[in-house]
């Protein structure tokens, strides 16, 4: 019955997907922005998705199962710098994308003040590419190994499913495609994760009997820091979470989502809708990693990071923990479908800015991407959350400043951006693997050595300035 369930459920959600063909124009930029037509409500639900799919289902979940309550700064931190992102760019990275006519997240990077950085351009979409092909893979990943431990499948088997579901989203509507079917699995989501969380208390005995548990488990579980932190330790650890969070507006396959927006006066209702959404369903989460730790005890021999499809399994009907498997498998089909779109504008848009490809020419980059995502699922080894930290870092460390920096009407000189770029993404491999990692997440000094290289730069070579009468509507 599950298996029933679970493929029942699937299929509508790719047929979603694959319906987004009747409102395709067939071109490249409603293939990759779907010619600006998305509703508030649809652009943040999709945001929030695109944004936490395989990182919330699987990698947040088992940070919380190993780390307890104090995961808690990971969502209080990130939250804070998406809401400081958004007041500050969000309407800006949409009003420039119109007014430049621009339909990839490089064309931001290299185009806002109307200047055409070629060579940035470029670099941008190689880092693209290496950081969101990694990103997708991780995707594919996450979403095998939720049918791994469900459905007993081989992980080759899920990722070969996902990789299937990703070309049939791309193809048939691009960018629209990924976006309606995050929309259904967020309604899915919306209502498993409270029915989960639900059930799971009723099987641990009740909220007195769960809250007891919790706080037996050893190593200071659910102390709001981890026992051997200190106050400046703390302080760094949601410092660094909050960067992360504005690092939000660095990634281009959740920016790409604004870009498409209908309207740019429409931001604040995305706002609303996307915040009320994000806030509960992170705070869901934490509580489904911290009630999986009771249901689930033998740590030693568990991969904490199948702690939601093994509770689905476990404490729901089989029809419900199809309906759940299969939402939480769209949803990572969904960012990746995300994810190789955004590589694809890479291809078409970024490493032939003088000769951009054709609509049926990005439609087969597509498909190059896709098979790149599929061998890294297929042959990595590193978990979900340490993938998508790691890309989403790098890319955060390359774009974020350079965008904060035109937002306040600076442009630097190309070989000033790049240095400005290349300085963040330096930064954040040496905290990466040095044991600056062990105090604070990689993306706080790396963001600021790119902040301090820009300071630098200016002090020796002032950057241009954009005159207020300078016609901009995105400022």
């Amino acid at each position: 019955m599950m298996i029933a369930s679970f493929v029942f459920f699937l299929l509508i959600f790719v047929a979603i997907g694959a319906w987004s063909v009747v409102a395709s124009k067939r071109t490249t930029a409603d293939y990759l922005t779907a010619g600006q037509s998305i509703k508030p409500w649809l652009v943040a639900l999709s945001a929030v998705a695109t944004n936490n799919s395989g990182y919330m289902f699987t990698g947040m979940i088992g940070f919380t199962y190993v780390n307890g309550l104090s995961s808690i700064w990971l969502m209080i931190g990130w939250i804070l710098g998406d809401f400081i992102g958004s007041i500050t760019l969000w309407r800006a990275i949409r009003d420039t994308t119109e007014k430049r006519d621009l339909h990839s997240f490089s064309g931001l990077v290299t185009r806002w003040w109307g200047q055409h950085y070629r060579r940035l351009r470029a670099l941008s979409g190689v880092l693209i590419l290496l950081f969101l092909g990694t990103y997708a893979g991780a995707q594919l990943n996450a979403g095998s190994k939720a049918l791994h431990v469900a459905l007993d499948w081989d992980l080759a088997t899920g990722a070969w499913i996902g990789a299937i579901i990703v070309l049939i989203y791309s193809f048939a509507g691009g960018i629209r495609a990924s976006i309606w079917t995050d929309a259904a699995q967020s309604v899915v989501m919306v209502v498993a994760m409270p029915l989960m969380m639900w059930m799971a208390v009723q099987e641990v005995g009740g909220w007195s009997a769960m809250m007891e548990g919790l706080h037996s488990v050893e190593g200071g579980y659910m102390n709001w820091f981890q026992p051997d932190s200190t106050v400046w330790s703390a302080l760094l650890f949601v410092v660094g979470w909050f960067f992360a969070g504005f690092g939000v507006v660095g990634q281009p396959h959740v920016m790409v989502r604004y870009m498409s927006l209908t309207d740019a006066s429409l931001m604040n209702q995305v706002r609303v809708y996307y915040y009320g959404w994000f806030t509960f369903f992170y705070g869901a989460t934490i509580i489904v990693g911290l009630l999986s730790r009771l249901i689930i005890t033998d740590r030693a021999e568990f991969d904490s990071e199948l702690a939601l499809p093994t509770m689905a399994v476990e404490l729901m009907p089989a029809i419900l923990a199809g309906v759940v498997l299969a939402g939480l498998f769209a949803a990572t089909m969904s960012t990746a479908d995300s994810l190789v779109l955004s590589c694809s504008g890479a291809i078409s848009r970024d490493l032939r800015s003088d000769r951009p490809l054709g609509f049926l020419q990005t439609k087969l980059a597509t498909l190059l991407v896709i098979g790149i995502a599929l061998i890294l699922a297929l042959y990595g080894n590193d978990s979900v959350f340490e993938l998508v930290v790691l890309a989403w870092g790098l890319l955060a460390s390359a774009f974020a400043p350079l965008l904060l920096i035109y937002r306040f009407r600076r442009l630097p000189s190309e070989p000033q951006c790049i240095t400005i770029m290349l300085a963040g993404v330096v930064a954040y491999l040496v905290s990466h693997y040095t044991v600056v990692s062990d105090y604070v997440y990689e993306l706080m000094p790396s963001m600021l050595v790119a902040f301090i290289t820009y300071a630098l730069i200016n002090a020796v070579s002032p950057v241009e300035r954009i005159p207020s009468s300078f016609s901009n509507d995105a400022q």
